[in-house]
């Protein structure tokens, strides 16, 4: 309990998200840091609005729609397609020219 104490907000979430192992409704997870921070809260719309602000703007957290939030390395990383697609477009006319002559050829 007294490690949550020395953790920042955002850390707080993490470890609650890692240990949850699946997407946690915003509220709930920001309700359970507030918890285990032993947050003092004066205005509960202000502690939610600041600790989701913290959250959001955090790489290692992810929306994922119907108010879920979850950690984004549970989601493999995007293969990002090559910048240089203009010269394989070249050789992609060349070859496929190539392809229909030697299908043409084959059907003869």
């Amino acid at each position: 309990m007294d490690d949550f104490m020395n953790m920042s907000e955002v850390d707080v979430a993490y470890k609650i998200l890692m240990v949850n192992g699946s997407p946690i409704n915003y509220r709930d997870l920001i309700l359970e840091v507030i918890e285990k921070k032993h947050k003092p809260v004066q205005s509960l719309s202000a502690a939610i609005s600041e600790v989701y602000t913290m959250i959001n703007m955090d790489s290692r957290f992810q929306y994922r729609g119907d108010c879920m939030w979850g950690l984004t390395e549970w989601n493999p990383p995007e293969v990002k397609r090559s910048t240089t697609r203009r010269a394989s477009t070249v050789g992609t006319k060349t070859t496929s020219r190539r392809k229909e002559k030697l299908f043409e050829s084959i059907q003869e």
